[in-house]
């Protein structure tokens, strides 16, 4: 029996989420549902929040509020002078969650981070295919490439062999792809014969076990006893699933939650202003973009995707969906990160030389979609209204828009296909820091049909973000990556609209919460004041 809650009404949601009153108990107003409980299955931020922060841990870990690297699963590690071999000195005595669906035999080892791994890059793993299997920061980030062999030094050594030095590889380590699960339970399911519940029902080392999961409803967790790094304050966690902004701010300000994400930018200044509430905000390490499909007429033809940019006023967005929360994106990395490339000149808002563009190139008449996002992102808080406003922009030159949008987790898989109509609007936040990060996973060759949903593969670029990864100079690294980013706005897969800044409203009582600079909403070590 899978741990899903059986609740016949809203008002059993609502009573279950009555649980707050405890001082133990704190309640999360989530933007959506989680794709699943896997997170090397996925790349959405939602899941990461439901899954790879508060169930599983991973050889190494990001600090939260930091992207300093620290020790998780792995006390230690040791790098070889040519860059070839990591070795990871894991830790001892760390206990797989216990619940009422699994007990587990033996403590996390080495057998752990094989498996983990190994599922990811082998074919003939059992556990390749199931779940659908893409595997796409793994793929993305040309693991399978990168890494040789996985060996088992003893139960509690691993060492990674590379054919390839890889700059970021301790940080690549620390991403959510990189969760450890446990060999133990994934074979007692497959024995069971039900794999797939590796990701409906997870098992982990974090600091919160899971509970239950009402799809579109509420997840439930409870706290880790005995977790390797100390107890949580909290004894329970829940997620309220709740889509909507405004009605996320109801629900804060009825103390029905104590936490939301994403609020609405016209609502910012309400709760600045409610003595409730405290407003905490930062620049965030994000980046928002419509990506053309690279590899469908006409939007091959880059001419084509400059002249489609240059009619889209993206100072209006900023206006109207991001009220000044934000700036105009000019690369595909933030400002904020280094090698970002300051000399690169924006595509102007010019939409007469954008219909004399589209002439040129023989394009009349073009009809194409535009996708939406059906949730609000860091980097897009309203994709509907930006869609409208892109197509009313495109509508000027000639170019009629119909404007798509689909279930969150269906949205992520339809537009990764290679024969998408159109464009699409998604975003990123970072992972580890680093700007293979945003550069490879996003717009790299590995990640066609998967991450990279420009579908975009140029040999200059690739070659450059390629050079990038195997030294260890950052100045050198700088200098690629600057170049790769001129390569990047030439050809115009992308047209990147805005960087934001993150809001994330809490309530007064709420202590320890950080604002994670990589996107994450982590809650290990906040506890409710008395």
């Amino acid at each position: 029996m899978l741990p899903f809650l059986k609740l016949a009404s809203t008002t059993a949601v609502a009573a279950l989420i009555g649980l707050s009153a405890s001082a133990q108990t704190l309640v999360y107003c989530s933007e959506g549902s989680p794709e699943g409980f896997d997170p090397a299955l996925y790349t959405s931020g939602t899941t990461f929040d439901a899954s790879s922060h508060p169930i599983y841990n991973r050889l190494v870990e990001f600090k939260v509020g930091t992207t300093e690297v620290i020790p998780g699963l792995a006390e230690s590690y040791e790098v070889s002078e040519d860059g070839l071999e990591y070795t990871f000195n894991l830790r001892q005595g760390v206990q797989f969650h216990t619940t009422d669906y699994f007990t587990p035999t033996r403590d996390f080892n080495a057998d752990d981070v094989i498996f983990s791994f190994d599922r990811q890059g082998n074919p003939d793993n059992p556990y390749y295919q199931v779940s659908g299997g893409t595997w796409e920061y793994f793929n993305g980030m040309s693991m399978p490439d990168l890494i040789k062999e996985i060996v088992r030094v003893d139960d509690y050594t691993v060492k990674f062999v590379l054919n390839r030095p890889e700059a970021p590889f301790v940080a690549n380590m620390a991403m959510d792809f990189a969760s450890i699960v446990s060999a133990e339970y994934a074979q007692a399911m497959l024995d069971a014969g039900t794999p797939e519940n590796l990701n409906q029902a997870p098992i982990g080392t974090g600091p919160f076990e899971f509970v239950a999961y009402q799809k579109d409803a509420v997840i439930r967790y409870t706290r880790n006893v005995g977790y390797w790094a100390g107890d949580t304050a909290l004894e329970n966690l829940v997620f309220a699933i709740t889509p909507d902004a405004s009605v996320r701010y109801q629900k804060l300000q009825a103390n029905e939650c104590q936490v939301m994400p994403y609020p609405n930018p016209a609502d910012i200044a309400a709760m600045e202003a409610d003595e409730n509430i405290t407003m905490m905000s930062q620049e965030g390490l994000n980046v928002g973009y419509l990506a053309f499909n690279t590899q469908v007429p006409p939007f091959d033809n880059p001419n084509v995707r400059l002249a489609l940019s240059m009619a889209i006023d993206r100072q209006a967005i900023l206006d109207v969906v991001f009220q000044g929360a934000g700036r105009q994106a000019v690369n595909p990395i933030p400002p904020t990160m280094w090698s970002y490339n300051n000399d690169i000149e924006d595509y102007p808002f010019d939409p007469e030389k954008a219909r004399e563009m589209l002439a040129a190139e023989g394009v009349e008449n073009l009809s194409m979609e535009i996708w939406a996002m059906p949730v609000q992102r860091p980097y897009n808080p309203n994709a509907r209204r930006m869609a409208e406003l892109m197509q009313a922009d495109l509508a000027n030159i000639g170019v009629e828009v119909e404007i798509v949008s689909y279930e969150w987790g269906e949205y992520l898989e339809r537009s990764k296909a290679l024969d998408r109509a159109g464009a699409v609007l998604l975003g990123w936040t970072g992972d580890n820091g680093d700007p293979d990060n945003f550069l490879a996973v996003l717009l790299g060759c590995d990640g066609v049909g998967g991450s990279n949903r420009a579908q975009w593969c140029n040999p200059e670029f690739q070659a450059l973000i390629d050079a990038a990864k195997v030294t260890s100079d950052v100045a050198e690294r700088t200098r690629l990556y600057e170049e790769a980013q001129v390569v990047f706005k030439a050809q115009a897969p992308w047209l990147t609209i805005a960087h934001s800044v993150v809001f994330m409203p809490v309530r007064n009582e709420v202590e320890g919460y950080v604002v994670h600079p990589l996107g994450g909403h982590i809650f290990t070590n906040v506890s409710l004041a008395e």
